[in-house]
């Protein structure tokens, strides 16, 4: 199991689509928000994904072809 910490970036036309719901479903990875903010034009996130290393790439890369912005803030350290 592998963990890291991103910011994923929303546009507009994003805002009401259920991105981090598919993530889990789609690629099994649990996001764990830790900060966000939402307006009706923007959006930002930061959280920790958590899942096998190959399923957070893919989700990363999935996210990123539908226009989020993921801006990856490094591995979660558990202490």
């Amino acid at each position: 199991m592998s963990a890291v910490r991103v910011r994923l970036t929303f546009p507009e036309h994003l805002i009401k689509e259920p991105v981090i719901a598919r993530v889990v479903e789609e690629f099994d990875v649990r996001p764990n928000i830790r900060r966000a903010k939402v307006e009706d034009s923007f959006g930002w996130i930061v959280c920790e994904l958590d899942g096998d290393h190959d399923s957070i790439e893919q989700a990363v890369t999935w996210m990123r072809g539908l226009g989020v912005e993921v801006d990856l803030l490094g591995d979660v350290v558990e202490g």
